[in-house]
């Protein structure tokens, strides 16, 4: 409830699609708002067929879609931030602002387009090659930036995303073979190739993550499976777009910060 008083705050959000995948029953009153669509899904089809449920409901009626993590909450007016960016600048496919912890801290979420390497070695061996990710991290989360400044970036968090709904039918919604984790390394990459993939400093939500893959063996396992699926379709160790795409990343953001 606490998501939907923030978007209805806004002022900017016409329609929300509550896509409940849950296989329990819940109290539906809270939903019974005007601007709510409540739909039920009879069991756990995943993050990205969830919301392509909604996509599908707006591709020929709506410009903007905001894609939101129910554990998400915000000042009313960066929705309005976002959708003046976004608006000014056609090239923008993708969008998404600064996103912190409750607690102020930032959440590290510009991303490279990774290799298995680089999540192998950030989920299982950051103990004892705690100062080789360190230094890692600099580069695939691209923190040497100091996320003050707008940048083109290929891998946007699935958390929140504002997308132009063209970008989309250009080229297709979230992928349903991922069940969840992946599916917005893929969906970000696709439109990156097309269109502008943008971090917006300038707008700030809050994200209360959990991080469940990192305390549940099962969301681990669908973690892990996940990505295997995701390397399968792009490539494992040849993987020419992503070094093509994170070179060129890399050469112009350093270039700013030299």
């Amino acid at each position: 409830m606490r998501l939907l008083n923030c978007i209805n705050l806004s002022g900017k959000i016409d329609r929300v699609y509550l896509i409940d995948n849950s296989p329990i029953e819940v109290d539906r009153a809270c939903f019974r708002l005007p601007f709510v669509t409540y739909i039920k899904s009879d069991r756990n089809i995943g993050y990205g067929s969830g919301h392509n449920i909604a996509l599908r409901e707006i591709l020929n009626v709506s410009e903007f879609h905001f894609i939101i993590n129910p554990d998400i909450y915000f000042e009313p007016r960066e929705i309005g931030a976002l959708i003046d960016r976004i608006g000014r600048d056609a090239s923008i496919g993708l969008l998404m602002p600064k996103i912190i912890y409750p607690d102020g801290s930032l959440q590290y979420l510009c991303k490279l387009i990774p290799s298995p390497s680089d999540l192998l070695l950030r989920r299982f061996f950051r103990g004892p090659f705690a100062k080789f990710v360190s230094k890692r991290n600099e580069d695939f989360e691209l923190r040497f930036t100091g996320y003050k400044e707008e940048m083109d970036v290929p891998y946007l968090s699935g958390c929140f995303m504002l997308f132009r709904t063209s970008s989309l039918k250009a080229v297709g919604l979230f992928d349903e073979r991922f069940f969840m984790y992946p599916e917005d390394i893929d969906i970000t990459r696709r439109i990156h190739a097309k269109f502008r993939t943008v971090f917006y400093p300038h707008a700030e939500i809050v994200h209360d993550h959990a991080r469940e893959s990192y305390k549940n063996l099962k969301m681990l396992w669908i973690h892990v499976s996940n990505m295997i699926k995701y390397f399968n379709k792009w490539g494992w160790i040849f993987d020419a777009e992503r070094a093509r795409v994170n070179s060129k990343i890399l050469e112009s953001l350093k270039s700013k910060h030299r």
